[in-house]
């Protein structure tokens, strides 16, 4: 066998059920983290349509709080349950890249070879290419492609068998390179693990990567009876789908888990129960292509396995979504603060999903400050608003309520750019979005806008009336509240 080297090297130099009510929270409730969550991930899903989701937010590894929401099987009337297991789309990603670097800490995997000289049967006529290549997106391996239509019909016994899908295709790129995102590249990061652990991928990944978690393969004909039926949207309305089997795919995309259960692995990676801290942090380090540059992709910066960037507070961040057939996830760390957040669904649908996990552990950090938080009072007074979105105008009517020190809201949502562009998407449409605050007796200094794609940061200036959300780098939304009807402002 080759010369094995750490993974650190040269080339990186409490259970809540909610139980779908819009308004989970008795009058007189004791008003906490989980109860806002609660409410936060039943509203979710009254707007997305999505028949069913599970979340959990680990706090310095205890479970502080898990979702259930909506159905795991529509027709047979199962409701999600904390067992339900949801597939983890690419979010398994994580799971093999930090399976390769435990054998790379450990010394029994050269993260730096060539993946010939440690799969001596591989076939393909490559440059050579490097597990930490692999990880990363740089190898030059192409994702899946449409001669790739149709595999989910086929059950693939062994890693091995499943590399033989794409070994003799060509690379798109010397390696390198460029950055080609591909699950073709962590299938056969997950061959190169079996190799360096000496036993089946998913066999090590139960026993050394996630023991106890029940981590492992979407079970083939979903046999499982806690596992999810399958969704997907048809004209905004979820509909059954056939079972799909992911043996292709096991390292890139084939795992499956409870909410609970990803997002203690998530904690687990960061507090050096399975890594040390020192071989994450590595892991967190951007990759660099041949002419010295950063791997970046978005708003965040491409690890190993890992994607790094902040959150909007600042805060480092560590995280991967993943979407494939009948699923949609996220896993999110926040490595200096000690809380990880999962969000499974059993539907694929456009969202933005690592922000909606951002938003669910939220009531669980610390509350903004007096001299951040903005208008700490709840706008009960508010009648209508005024608000800009893409350079247009448009109105309508907003109703808040203080509950128990939990303020929340609903604006409608009129014709124009907004409402166009959310009722775009494939799930649910919206004639109204709901306003919910993170934390007790801090009105909506921040908050929650809850959307059919997710749940956005909302924050309040100082005045308390002007609402600000950012959608993304070239998206925003301003509202300013107002305590009578508003002049009507034409739409455009």
């Amino acid at each position: 066998m080759h010369r094995a080297i750490p993974f650190i090297s040269a080339a990186l130099a409490v259970t809540a059920a909610v139980s779908g009510s819009a308004n989970p929270l008795a009058a007189g409730a004791r008003v906490d983290g989980r109860h806002i969550a609660d409410r936060l991930f039943a509203a979710l899903v009254e707007a997305n349509g999505v028949p069913g989701m599970g979340a959990a937010v680990v706090l310095d590894g205890a479970v502080v709080w898990t979702g259930s929401t909506g159905m795991r099987d529509v027709e047979a009337g199962l409701p999600v349950d904390p067992n339900t297991v949801f597939r983890l789309a690419s979010v398994s990603k994580l799971v093999t890249a930090t399976a390769a670097a435990k054998l790379g800490e450990a010394g029994r995997l050269d993260l730096d070879a060539p993946v010939q000289s440690t799969l001596p049967w591989l076939r393909a006529h490559w440059a050579p290419l490097t597990a930490r290549q692999l990880a990363a997106h740089t190898a030059g391996l192409p994702h899946y492609q449409d001669i790739d239509q149709g595999l989910g019909a086929q059950h693939y016994a062994t890693v091995r068998d499943a590399v033989g899908i794409f070994e003799g295709r060509p690379l798109l790129t010397a390696p390198d390179s460029a950055y080609h995102y591909s699950s073709w590249g962590y299938t056969l990061l997950s061959a190169v693990v079996e190799a360096g652990a000496g036993e089946p991928f998913l066999d090590y990944v139960g026993r050394e990567v996630a023991p106890g978690l029940g981590i492992g393969a979407v079970a083939p004909n979903d046999n499982n009876p806690d596992a999810s039926a399958t969704y997907g949207f048809v004209d905004g309305t979820a509909a059954r789908l056939p079972a799909h089997d992911f043996s292709y795919t096991w390292g890139g995309g084939g795992l499956a888990a409870t909410p609970r259960s990803i997002a203690l692995f998530g904690s687990r990676a960061v507090d050096g129960t399975i890594v040390s801290r020192a071989t994450f942090d590595a892991m967190l380090q951007p990759a660099r292509l041949s002419d010295g540059s950063t791997v970046r992709e978005r708003d965040y910066e491409v690890g190993f396995g890992w994607r790094a960037g902040r959150d909007i507070d600042g805060n480092p961040i560590a995280h991967h979504a993943g979407t494939t057939v009948a699923a949609r996830s996220a896993l999110v760390v926040w490595p200096t603060r000690g809380v990880s957040a999962s969000v499974l669904s059993n539907a694929q649908w456009t969202s933005s999903i690592e922000r909606t996990a951002e938003m669910l552990a939220a009531p669980f950090h610390t509350r903004p400050t007096a001299d951040r938080q903005g208008g700490a009072s709840c706008p009960v007074d508010a009648v209508a608003y005024e608000a800009e979105f893409e350079g247009a105008r448009f109105n309508g009517t907003a109703t808040f309520t203080d509950q128990d020190g939990l303020c929340s809201g609903r604006i409608t949502l009129t014709e124009g750019p907004l409402r166009t562009w959310l009722n775009g998407f494939p799930q649910r449409d919206a004639d109204a979005l709901d306003i919910i605050g993170v934390h007790p007796r801090a009105g909506i200094s921040r908050a929650a806008l809850v959307t059919p794609i997710g749940l956005h940061d909302l924050r309040t200036d100082i005045d308390g009336r002007t609402l600000r959300v950012n959608f993304g780098p070239n998206r925003s939304l301003v509202v300013r509240l107002n305590a009578k009807a508003a002049t009507a402002v034409k739409s455009g």
